[in-house]
């Protein structure tokens, strides 16, 4: 199978990379900006708990949900068309959430906005795969990576900002213009497809969104249920049969909607894990941190935003130090492990956090969290190095699957436990559910502030133990066979590949 050949006067190379990267740093900045703007919403709208949360979970649902179906969508019909449409798609659900009148609409217009997200995701990454070239080809992706961390690492401080002058509504219209601008230099990417285009897989296609969206709906409803109700089980329990039998659709299928034998190839599924991680130890933080902040610590929108920069500025500055040290011969392996290790070490370290504690005292552990993001983002992007590119559009919407995926689910999971962990300590469920909204009542001390901070230290704690966990899995996948070639790992910046591995992608997928 090979891509059919863009015309020549639509490939703009320096063009593509510009709108592919803008963006992505679009989309994921509507994931964690909207956490800054929870508080704002449910003021405004009168929300509170499921409903107020699903303002996040909607756009992480459909968002994680479609990312795998356009991929493989997006081989078959073009991936240019696919990355315009989906780009629209989100621009109007953006424009949709800053205009809705109530609760209800604003989450069906972020559960639009992730329908589009996904087909930008996906095709965006497919493009650039089908672009570049060789040493080109990994510079494009080493920036890809840094451009969705830079979105999340930016959309706190940035939606701090505009819900204090503006109101939260600015922040959903900012993201519609913002990737408006991109699309009109649409016009220059090339168009690409597989050459070969059988039928999309539907049973596939809609027994992994089925899968995904129930498991996702449990999780969100555990607090509100109960986690051991029949419901709540039964929810769990259904969308990990169908994502099972997905994975029996999907061994049995001609053309598959995701082909297995990219998740057996151990260097490339170990790649695709580092987003998970970074998701448990840097995503949760951006999301769940800016509302303790402003709830029980009393910050504006605006200062908690500034505050956040302690973490998102190294997202900045570190991917170029760890290419500097990959072009020196640091191994690339070592790189991956260390930034992970950070996740662990600065989770850990947050738990001096309280409601009084100054700035200062959270300094480093924001720094050290901040820097292992900033070494981790554009790492797993350079799985995309060891696929051919006639499935480029796959295995893009897999790494972003795993992603999104897992955002969404962490996410939910994240603050369905940490309302339930506040429960047990205010006594009351409703309060719980207001408390981690970050409303409680103008109190920055007393039973509410105390609970959230003890709920929050125990979910600190959890996810330091899961980051440790991921990385030792990590670092043991990546390493080499015995007596064989170093880890083909693509450099995390735009510097070529080091010297642990020299052949082109070709060789070593």
């Amino acid at each position: 199978m090979s891509t059919v050949p863009p015309p020549p006067d639509r490939s703009r190379p320096a063009i593509t990379l510009v709108v592919v990267l803008l963006a992505f740093v679009t989309v994921p900045m509507s994931i964690s900006g909207a956490a800054v703007a929870l508080p704002g919403i449910g003021e405004d709208l009168h929300a509170a708990g499921a409903p107020l949360q699903w303002v996040m979970n909607a756009y992480n649902l459909t968002f994680a949900s479609f990312t795998l179906v356009a991929g493989s969508a997006a081989d078959l019909v073009g991936r240019r068309r696919t990355f315009v449409a989906g780009g629209a798609v989100f621009a109007l659900g953006s424009l949709a959430a800053a205009a809705a009148p109530g609760i209800v609409l604003l989450d069906l217009a972020r559960a639009l906005s992730g329908i589009g997200a996904a087909g930008v995701f996906a095709s965006g990454g497919a493009i650039l795969a089908t672009t570049f070239d060789g040493p080109a080809r990994t510079r494009a992706f080493a920036a890809l990576g840094s451009a969705a961390g830079v979105g999340l690492a930016v959309g706190p401080t940035l939606s701090g900002l505009l819900v204090g002058g503006l109101g939260w509504r600015a922040t959903f219209g900012l993201h519609a213009v913002v990737l408006a601008v991109a699309l009109a230099g649409a016009g220059h990417l090339a168009e690409s497809r597989a050459e070969r285009r059988p039928r999309l897989d539907v049973a596939g296609a809609v027994v992994f969104v089925a899968g995904l969206g129930v498991l996702v709906l449990g999780s969100v409803q555990g607090p509100e249920w109960g986690w051991s109700s029949p419901g709540v089980v039964s929810l769990l329990v259904a969308g990990l049969g169908l994502l099972g039998y997905f994975g029996v659709l999907q061994s049995r299928s001609a053309a598959p909607l995701l082909d297995l034998t990219l998740v057996r190839n151990r260097r490339f599924l170990a790649l695709c894990m580092v987003p998970v991680v970074a998701t448990f130890g840097f995503v949760t933080l951006l999301t769940y941190l800016p509302t303790y902040l402003v709830g029980a610590g009393g910050f504006s929108p605006q200062r908690a935003g500034t505050v956040l920069l302690l973490m998102t500025a190294p997202v900045l500055l570190a991917p170029p130090l760890a290419g500097a040290l990959a072009n020196r011969g640091v191994s690339t392996r070592l790189l991956i492990t260390v930034a992970l290790a950070f996740f662990a070490a600065g989770n850990a370290w947050l738990t001096v956090l309280g409601p009084d504690t100054p700035v200062a005292v959270i300094a480093g552990p924001l720094l050290m969290t901040g820097l292992g993001a900033g070494m981790s983002f554009g790492v797993a992007d350079g799985a995309m190095s060891l696929v051919q590119p006639e499935q480029a559009g796959m295995a893009t919407g897999f790494l972003n699957t795993m992603r999104i995926g897992s955002e969404a689910i962490v996410i939910a999971v994240y603050g369905a436990v940490l309302v339930s962990l506040i429960s047990t300590r205010v006594g009351s469920h409703d309060l719980a559910a207001r408390v981690a909204a970050g409303d409680l009542g103008g109190a920055t001390s007393g039973t509410p502030a105390a609970g959230y901070t003890d709920a929050l230290h125990t979910l600190l704690y959890a996810t330091a133990t899961v980051c440790a966990l991921g990385t030792a899995a990590i670092a043991l996948a990546l390493a080499p066979p015995r007596g064989g070639p170093g880890t083909p790992v693509a450099a995390p910046s735009s510097a070529a590949p080091t010297s642990e591995d020299t052949r082109p992608p070709s060789q070593v997928a």
